[in-house]
This record gives C-alpha cells, structure tokens and sequence, in this order.
C-alpha cells in the first residue's frame, strides 16, 4: 500500500454508489453494464421482451384488477411471488382486511429479505401505485444489492372495473377505488427512474400485457458457466515486461503486431487468462499492458476486472477532474505518445469492465480489492465500491496511510476470493482468500494463481520501478494467518455438510463439550486436521463362551453386498494420528507452526501424546528417515504424510485407567481369594460341607487371575526404564531413540499427502505402503546405529499390522480367518479389525457400508466386561446390547473425517477443516455403552 490509497480514498466522493447515480452519472466509468438498460417507456403495442435480471426484486405496478397476480403466475414460479393479498390473509384470515395491510407488509418484506438474502429472484405482487410503497421496496433492494425493476400494468378503467365485479370477493369495490389507483399510477410513472428503479416496463393495454414476454437476463458478474482452467494474474503497474515474462513462464504464446509491440497471448492448452485489475500507473510502460491485455480480453483469451486505478484513469480519458499523483501522471504522459484511436479504445475498454466475476460454478471470485461473500454476484455501486477500494478501518498508520478493515480475517464463505490491491511480499491464503499482488512495481514478483490446481506462479521484479512509501508487509493483525478460527464456527447447533452422508447436526450441548478438550488439551488446531471415528463392535455372537466372534463379522458384510475383507490385527495400544512433514520449512509453510516443529502426532481426542515436544519431533523424524528410506516422498509427490497408526504400549496413555480401574481390581482380588481358599480349604478339610462354595470361589479366583493377565499383557515399561526389565514383551526403540525405547508404531492407514485424501485407497495397497515404511527402518536403524556407536539387535520403533484376506462368500475361506482370529486371541492378541478391502463402499440403498467393524478376543474382553463376563449367567444379560446408536456414531464420525481430508486436500481454508474435525469429537460426548 502506499500513498495513493489516501488519494483514493479521499476521491470515492468523486464516485458515488452506483445506486445513488442518475441519469447524468451515467458516463462515470463501469457504471453502463452494471446499471443495466435505461428505462424505456414505449407507448406501442406490439410484443414486448421484457428483460429482467436473474437476481433482482420485481414490483409489479398497478390499480386493482389490472391482472397482477395473473401476469405473475403466467411469468414466474409460484415461490417467487409473494402477493400482498396472501399476506393479508396470514395474518387476519381474511384477503381483503385492509386493517391487517401494515402488518401484512412487514410479513412481505421480511419474507422479501430473506429471499434476496439467499440470492432468489423474488416478485411483488401489489398495487404499488404509491410512491411510499415503492420506496420501501427500493431500500429493500438496495440493503441487498440487487437491482429493483418495476413491471407496470397500465389498464383502462373499465377493464379492471370489470375484472373486480367478476371476483365474488371484490363484487362491491367501490368505482373511486380504481379511479384513485389510477390517478397515482399516473402520476408516478415519470418517477419511477428516479426513485430507483434501473429497469421499468409498461405495458399498457390487454393486448400488450399478454403478448409480453418476461426473459431473464444474467448479470454482468456471473460468469458460473465457465470453468476454466484459470491463470489469475495479480496487480500489474505498467510492467509489461514482467507480464510478458509471467506469460511465458504460465505457458502462453505471444502474438505481436508490425511494430513487434505483444497484442495478445494464446495459451495451447485453452486456459484463460483473468486480470485482477490495477493494470496501469507506476510503472513504465502502462500503454503496453494495456494493449496486450485488452486483445487478449477481445480475443476471448482473457477476462479482467477493474482496479481503482482504471477506475481513476477511466475517469480523466471521460473529462472529469482527478488528481495526477501516485502514478497517473506517468501514464498520462505515456498515453499522450499514444495515437487518438488508441486512447479513446482504452476509455471504452475501462468503461465496460465489470466490478467483479463470479467464476467455476460459483467456487472462484475474482475482483481488485477482495469482497465479502454478501457481495458475491451482487449488483450495485456499494458491491463495486468495496471491489474497487475495498475497506477502511478509518484510522490512518504511522505512514499517513488509511489502514485497510481486514476482510478476509473473518471470511467464511464457501467461494475463494482471489484479488489484489494491498501489496505483500508473499501470496498466502487465508479463509480461502488470497492476495495476488506481490509489488511488482516496487521490487518484489509479479505473481499468477493457476486455477483450480491452486498452484503459485511468480517472476521477479526487472528492478524497482517506484518506491514505496512503506514495506511490504502483512497487515493481518495475527500475522500472515491473521485470525483463521472462530468461536462462532464451533459454538452452539451446528450443521457440517458432508460428502458421503450429507448434513450432520452436532447438538449444542455436545459442541460446547468438544471445546472444553478442544480449548484446554488439544494441540494447535492447525496440526490437527483429522480424528479417526469411533469403531463399532461386529454383531453379538451366539456361540458358546462367546460376546463377540468373527462369523459374525463376516455375514454383516456378506449380507452388506461385500465379498472381500481384509481382517487386520488389532494392536492393544492408543490411537494415534501422526503428520509428519518432509522437514520444518513444509510445516511452516505449510501449515503455519513456528520453527522446530515438524509435524505431531495426537491421540483419538486431539491431545498430544508425549508432554515434551522433544520426545514427538525423535519418533516423527525415524518415521520420515523411513518415508525417504522407502521412496514414499517421491512416489506420493508430496512433502507431508498423514497417518492413522496405534501406538504402543497402552499403558503409555492408559497408566490412570489401569491404576484406578483395572490395577485396583486385580489388586483386590490377589489380596481376597487366598484366604477365602484357604479358609474354606481348611473347612472342608475338616469335614465341612463346602465343596460347591469352594468349587466357586476357585472359578471366581481364577477369573480375576485371567483379569490381571489379560491387561498385563499391553502393559510395559518404556524410556530408560525399559532396559531394566530381563524380558520386556516386544519393546521397541532401535538405536538412536533414546526416551523412545519400548515404544511401539503401528501405521495401518496413510490418511492424506499434499493434495489428495488416500482414504478411499483399497486397504491392501495402503498396508503395502506401509509395509516399505516399515522395512526401511532397519537401513535407517544400521545408519543411526554408526552414527551414534549403538546396537540394532532390538526391534524398532515402527510394527506390521498382520492381516489375511477373507472371501465372505467362501466358507473354507471364512473359517480360515476364524482361525486366524482364535490364534490371534490365544496368544493374548486383543483380536482384529475386519474391513472391506475397498474402501468408501455403499450398500444398494446408497447407504456407507461400516468401514471397519472390531471383533475382539474373548480374554481380552474380560478386562472391558469384567473378570466373570464369561459365565453363562452374564453372557445371556450382555448379549442383549444395543449397536444401533454406536454403528450410527461410527458412520457419522467417519464422514466427518472423510470430509476433514477432503476440505483439506481441496486446499479450504483452516476454519472448513477445523469444523469437520471439531464435529467428530463433538459427537465423541453423545452416550452410547462405552464398553461398545
């Protein structure tokens, strides 16, 4: 920015809103398309067009039983119309209560509002002869920057005389009634441009008013139907030279005239060019731009919007007074060496520009100084002043400058906003917005935006061409991400569109539970752009001794329509996520942490897993030395992984659940049982009858036995400790890991890369991902190893994830993973996850199949249901469990994450993730049996 902004500012008098302009404003430049046509009143009777914009509020003009509602229902659909006389019937039951008119005009206007609000063309069918009516609606049409028409039905007296004494309810109108309608209608058409209306239509006659056609028109702005591809170039200043260069550099091939001067540019590819305005002043050659830009636009190889320096020299080249500073004279000087031809095609080139397009089925917006969502497509002089000259603030900096209001901070619309006009020594995004004007005139780099791959594309200045009154620096009050969350984006019932499962609700009593965790345990949100879904249990077994077992497993899926399954080995750890970057500079660059950060790695509920951050960055940089090792970086192309993996051992995050639940019972019962044994050893030594009781209690000891074993088993020691223990059960930490040894990583899934979610990747290729991860670390441990002087004897960081493949329709092959899944669990093994092999499946109803059901071990289930689950007794109570609401909670979590991954590969802004993923621990707080 510099101190031509203060100019601007102090000239927006000189250009009034449009929607302020009559008919002599109309040479200000820009203002012709955006105004429409003028009002024509055409007194003859042949057929009529009447052009009406797809987005604007249509007051229909006329006596009673001039035909209104007729015309109305012939031309639009029945919701576009709101009739004053339905109004009227909704809040005195009776069409015809003039009483109730006042408050059948708020309920009319409201209704009004809240249609032009969500950008719906919307008719008013009333009398409207009075000017105080139209008033009203001409405000409400301006408060939301639509453009107000009016359609008037001029009939003879005795026609809508004749009409009313057809109506049963308007048989008794008395005469004077039409006779005044009329007066006043006479009186205000002369009116009607003036008071605000930018098309007006008259019919008059029957004869006319049928033979009308209403069409449609698009506005100027809404360029919806073309879908690029997109090269959007930012502020240029008159360098041409630099522009040249950027051309070349996005692939376009140069057309020059005679003279060797560039005229147009082509690209082999059919891709379009899209200037963000501020095509001239500054720099050096302003005539050169503007030639090549504007037969660029002419061949249809371009599109462009103005900037507010068009916008000022728009109005000099029309006669109007403007001050020649901050570049302007320059240009000036340039365009007199210009020919007479050349100078008025730039005037007309200016004057035909369009404050803003709205681009790629409504997902792009392009403008010079950004726009607020209420903006988009929208039409009038308040919309092009805010795309011209965007926002103060109304102070002014230490440089005399006015600080611009931070738009984009709170940006939350669904379109991204690509602009110009504040230079910055960088182009970022932020809330889906971003700034292409990087100061080329000043020294810095003239810079594109390829759309939609939303890849950057910069060329360094030639040299300074003007100085600037202050550096190049970002105004966003947060820094470069300025303030990228929001409480309003979280709190109270929320709605989450989802791609896989449409709208999800999120109970405000829940999302208020989520930012409890969120705001006070959670890592940065911006290291956290997915949670892994809660996973439902397979269907309640009937066989003997059993809760769960795999048949059931399979015949879910079986009955699902999936044939093939892969069932994976459940480790007995915690969740985990990891991101893990390429190295520091990916994860400031890109997800914007401070330097020494690398990525994270966080449990199931968003919290971090070790306290000390030295601890996470030793574990993330042996997975990235194995992604390097493994070839991941370069046949991914990407420079960032996201993984879902279990992490162990689980006492590592469960040492307060073991302690107070689990280690409390063992503890009692290791305590109880050997003197209740012997006591009744002793008794019935002694001839007491007390074998049944004995024979009880030895089946209750040996259950609490079972108890201790089973959750002994994931239980271990880690860090320095480790090395104590003769035996330690599967540590891991290979040389180099230090306060990592004992701790095991157990990836499963690779999540997302840059650009694109892996989550719909069939399983199988993503465990052989991962399976060369894995076998990597033992190069990257024999490195690590001669580095430090240490041993690689001992198993490493990462684990496989064993798993076999079941055809649910081949009994040989079901029974095999049966038995697959009875050697798991009779080796202490927690038991396994089935899952289809594909991923992202539907059933035949549309419906998402499960993606993963957990089918655990029967011993392992005694630590969730309690040491004497398995007696007959208890099994028969805990076979009747309800699933339904934990399958529905697994399905709707796993779109939730689904749709994190996609907003995050389509490159949303931090805000559209961060609300997908606060959703799915939102819905963690909904009750459901935990033990499910």
């Amino acid at each position: 920015m510099t101190d031509d902004d203060r100019t601007e500012y102090g000239e927006k008098n000189e250009h009034p809103h449009e929607d302020q302009q009559e008919s002599a404003s109309a040479q200000d430049s820009g203002t012709r398309q955006e105004r429409g046509e003028r009002p024509q009143h055409r007194p003859e009777r042949t057929p009529r067009t009447l052009a009406v914009p797809d987005l604007s509020l249509v007051v229909l003009i006329g006596a009673t039983g001039s035909g209104k509602s007729t015309f109305a229902a012939r031309h639009f659909r029945p919701t576009e119309v709101l009739s004053s006389d339905f109004c009227r019937g909704l809040v005195s039951d009776d069409e015809n209560d003039q009483s109730a008119s006042g408050d059948a005009f708020d309920v009319l206007h409201f209704i009004a509002g809240k249609r032009l609000a969500a950008g719906r063309l919307t008719v008013v069918d009333a009398t409207n002869v009075q000017s105080e009516a139209r008033t009203q609606l001409v405000r409400l049409a301006r408060e939301h920057d639509v453009l107000p028409v009016a359609i008037v039905l001029d009939m003879p007296e005795q026609v809508c005389a004749a009409r009313n004494a057809a109506r049963a309810d308007r048989a008794g109108l008395p005469r004077r009634v039409i006779q005044r309608h009329q007066r006043e209608l006479r009186r205000s058409l002369r009116h009607l441009e003036r008071e605000g209306f930018r098309k007006v239509h008259v019919l008059r006659g029957p004869e006319e008013v049928a033979a009308a056609e209403v069409v449609r028109e698009r506005r100027f702005n809404d360029l919806r139907h073309l879908t690029g591809p997109f090269d959007i170039i930012g502020d240029i200043h008159g360098c041409r030279a630099e522009l040249e260069t950027l051309l070349g550099k996005l692939g376009y091939a140069l057309v020059r005239d005679p003279l060797g001067r560039p005229v147009d540019a082509a690209h082999p590819e059919g891709r379009t060019a899209v200037f963000v305005g501020d095509l001239v002043d500054r720099g050096p050659d302003s005539p050169g731009v503007l030639r090549l830009v504007m037969g660029m636009v002419g061949a249809g190889h371009a599109l462009c919007v103005p900037g507010n320096h068009e916008n000022k020299l728009g109005r000099y080249l029309k006669g109007r007074k403007v001050q020649h500073t901050h570049g302007l004279a320059e240009t000036i000087e340039q365009l007199e060496r210009e020919d007479a031809a050349f100078r008025t095609e730039v005037a007309e080139f200016i004057h035909g520009l369009v404050s803003h397009y709205v681009l790629d089925g409504g997902a792009l917006v392009v403008c010079h100084a950004g726009l607020p969502e209420k903006y988009h497509g929208r039409t009038s002089g308040r919309v092009r002043s805010f795309a011209l000259y965007g926002d103060t603030t109304g102070e002014t900096d230490e440089f005399g400058l006015p600080v611009r209001y931070p738009w984009a901070e709170d940006y939350r619309g669904r379109a991204a906003v690509v602009y110009g006009h504040t230079p910055t020594p960088r182009a970022n995004w932020l809330n889906n917005t971003l700034c292409l004007d990087t100061g080329c005139v000043f020294g810095g780099a003239m810079t594109a935006l390829r759309w939609p791959e939303r890849e950057l594309v910069d060329v360094p200045a030639e040299r300074v061409w003007y100085e600037p009154t202050k550096p190049l620096v970002s105004e966003a009050p947060g820094g470069a991400d300025g303030r990228p969350l929001d409480l309003n984006d979280v709190t109270g019932r929320r709605i989450v569109e989802t791609r896989y499962m449409g709208r999800l609700a999120v109970k405000e009593e829940n999302a208020a539970a989520a930012l409890e965790v969120m705001s006070r345990f959670a890592i940065d949100p911006r290291l956290l752009p997915y949670l892994p879904p809660t996973m439902a249990p397979c269907a309640t077994s009937s066989e003997e001794g059993y809760l769960e077992h795999p048949a059931e497993a399979f015949a879910g899926y079986r009955a699902d329509g999936v044939r093939e399954v892969v069932c994976e080995e459940k480790h007995m750890g915690s969740r985990a996520v990891a991101l893990v970057c390429r190295d520091e500079t990916v994860a400031g660059e890109t997800f914007g942490v401070p330097k020494g950060v690398s990525g994270a790695l966080y449990t199931r509920t968003g919290r971090p897993f070790f306290d000390a951050p030295e601890t996470t960055e030793r574990l993330l940089r042996r997975v990235r030395d194995c992604a390097e090792e493994a070839g991941l970086w370069d046949e991914l192309e990407t420079d960032w992984l996201l993984l879902d993996a279990e992490l162990m051992p689980w006492s590592l995050k469960a040492t307060g659940l073991l302690r107070k639940q689990y280690a409390a019972v063992g503890a009692a019962s290791g305590a109880a049982f050997p003197g209740v044994l012997d006591a009744l050893e002793t008794a019935a030594a002694r001839g007491v009858e007390v074998a049944p009781l004995l024979g009880r209690q030895r089946d209750r000891a040996a259950d609490a036995a079972a108890f201790t074993e089973a959750y002994r088993r994931y239980c271990w020691r880690v860090g320095a400790t480790a090395a104590d223990d003769e035996e330690p059960p599967e540590p891991g930490g290979g040389a180099g890991l230090g306060e990592l040894d004992g701790v095991r990583l157990a990836p499963f899934q690779i999540l997302a890369v840059r650009g694109r979610s892996l989550a719909g990747l069939a399983h199988t290729e993503q465990l052989a991902l991962l399976d060369r991860l894995i076998a990597a670390e033992g190069a990257v441990a024999a490195r690590d190893a001669g580095t430090a002087g240490g041993a690689t004897d001992r198993p490493g960081l990462l684990a496989t994830t064993r798993r076999i493949l079941v055809d649910t329709e081949d009994e040989t092959s079901v029974a095999a993973g049966i038995a697959w899944w009875q050697e798991l669990t009779a080796d202490g093994g927690e038991g396994m996850v089935v899952k289809p092999v594909r991923a992202l499946i539907r059933q035949a109803d549309g419906r998402l199949v499960q993606p993963g059901v957990k089918c655990r071990g029967r011993e392992y289930l005694r630590i969730i249901y309690g040491p004497e689950y398995t007696r007959p007794e208890n099994l028969r109570r805990l076979r009747v469990r309800h699933l339904g609401h934990k399958r529905s909670l697994a399905l709707r979590e796993y779109a939730l994450g689904l749709e994190a991954l996609d907003r995050m590969a389509d490159g949303e802004p931090l805000w559209r993730v961060h609300e997908a993923v606060f959703a799915v621990l939102a819905l963690e707080s909904e009750p459901v049996d935990p033990r499910l």
